[in-house]
């Protein structure tokens, strides 16, 4: 590392690519500090770096693509910063500005934000989810898999597509029958299925959302309670679904009504399912990966739109394979 500043050659021609693109109070260059472990310092529109040059030239690459995103009207936001880095590592960061330029607008929150699909990985998800009546999203936390199947399940509902949204997972932590719980079956499910709710408050708002799983419009259950139904009309997502058995995931599977929309994510390094029960998601993704009309998305580390510490916890946990 070197001791003395290394000047990164001219990034930016106005004040204002330079407050975009470093972010307030410089909070963007932290990303690119904690990313790659240097010290930036912006002295008026120059930026120097202590460390080695090699990195001094990968961040500059990565800076003026945002900056070509500045100048086509993109705010950038700390996850673009993180999403250009790791596009950059695998040698993608020419690709970025296509993500921008057909973005998929899939509802506003309830305080009016549009929700987008952020990653290359998430406008395929959106695509396929839109086209498909099976969807499997497969991959780490914090790529979003949950969290925008909920979302585009509310944005069905409200252009009248399905007639109400069923939200179901596997509740092994609870031995799944849920019997010995005490307290009624929303007080027994709720705090495995927070995630859910979470989504749902975003776009809806905990009032609306109160109101539509009364009035039976949004259902939220453990994944027994699907058993012997048939679920027409609807828009139903199996959540952490690396915790099914076969026998579950088949059971679930082949609840798939007339227009109906099902969307099963999971996370296949999270299993917690007793040994030697073998996933139900495993299984899945390996005998119908071939079939007509059922798709798969494989999210990686790449689309964790997270703290930079998330993502080098997941990466250092991938590395030892647990």
């Amino acid at each position: 590392m070197s001791k003395d500043p290394i000047k990164i050659p001219a990034v930016f021609e106005t004040i204002d690519e330079t407050i975009s693109v470093v972010g307030h109070h410089d909070k963007h260059l932290k990303i690119f500090e904690d990313y790659y472990n240097v010290e930036i310092s912006l002295r008026g529109d120059q930026l120097y770096l202590f460390g080695d040059e090699k990195k001094a030239e990968i961040i500059r690459q990565v800076l003026l693509a945002l900056v070509e995103l500045h100048r086509k009207g993109k705010e950038i936001t700390e996850r673009d910063v993180l999403y250009a880095i790791k596009m950059n590592e695998q040698h993608r960061l020419g690709e970025l500005e296509s993500l921008f330029d057909e973005r998929y607008k899939i509802i506003k929150t309830i305080q009016g934000k549009t929700i987008y699909a952020k990653t290359f990985n998430q406008k395929e998800y959106y695509r396929k989810i839109q086209d498909n009546d099976l969807v499997f999203g497969i991959g780490p936390a914090g790529t979003g898999k949950t969290y925008l199947a909920v979302v585009i399940g509310v944005a069905l509902l409200k252009k009248n597509i399905v007639r109400k949204i069923i939200l179901t997972r596997p509740v092994v932590e609870a031995g799944e029958n849920l019997g010995f719980l005490p307290g009624d079956l929303k007080e027994k499910v709720d705090p495995y299925l927070r995630p859910l709710y979470d989504a749902l408050y975003d776009v809806l708002g905990l009032e609306q959302t109160e109101k539509m799983i009364e009035r039976g419009i949004i259902e939220i259950a453990p994944l027994a309670y699907m058993r012997g139904r048939t679920l027409e009309d609807a828009y139903i997502i199996l959540d952490e679904a690396q915790n099914t058995t076969k026998q579950q995931m088949k059971m679930f599977l082949t609840r798939l009504g007339f227009n109906s929309k099902m969307v099963v994510t999971g996370d296949e390094t999270q299993i917690d399912l007793p040994k030697p029960v073998k996933s139900g998601l495993k299984h899945a993704k390996e005998i119908l990966s071939d079939v007509k009309g059922i798709e798969f998305v494989q999210f990686e580390t790449v689309d964790v739109v997270r703290h930079t510490l998330v993502q080098k916890i997941i990466e250092s946990y991938e590395k030892t394979g647990e």
